[in-house]
């Protein structure tokens, strides 16, 4: 199971080739893949018309959707979003710290392409799925 951050998922839907979506469209129905609630809202707010929204309504239903915050995790990334700040790196968005969180906690690999999640990869042991063997 791989966890796919709305980076990834904004640029697959408006058809940017990139390393993470080209790694995305490899696992698509042969991997397991799960997006969180947030992200899952992150991503389907952003559509303008309602043909895409509603496409892409209905292929990310047929993922696993994890509910990513609960108290544990919101404890556990206040903890690495101080822990991180102590080496003097701030990371900008919250969701990102609790995306990240939830993937550590819960040893799921994340797509992304998002520069914040760099510093979880380096100091936190989050596990980039861009270089596992997922597909």
């Amino acid at each position: 199971m791989i966890f796919v951050d709305s980076s990834v998922w904004i640029d697959y839907f408006n058809g940017n080739q990139t390393p993470e979506t080209e790694k995305l469209d490899s696992i698509l129905g042969a991997s397991p893949i799960c997006i969180g609630d947030i992200v899952l809202t992150e991503v389907l707010q952003g559509f303008r018309n309602d043909k895409d929204f509603n496409t892409a309504k209905e292929l990310l239903s047929f993922l696993v959707i994890v509910n990513a915050l609960n108290t544990n995790i919101a404890l556990k990334s206040a903890d690495n979003f101080r822990a991180l700040r102590k080496k003097g790196i701030t990371i900008r968005k919250t969701i990102d710290v609790i995306i990240a969180t939830y993937c550590i906690e819960n040893s799921v690999p994340l797509l992304h392409s998002g520069k914040d999640f760099i510093p979880f990869h380096k100091h936190l042991k989050l596990a980039n799925a861009l270089f596992s063997s997922c597909a």
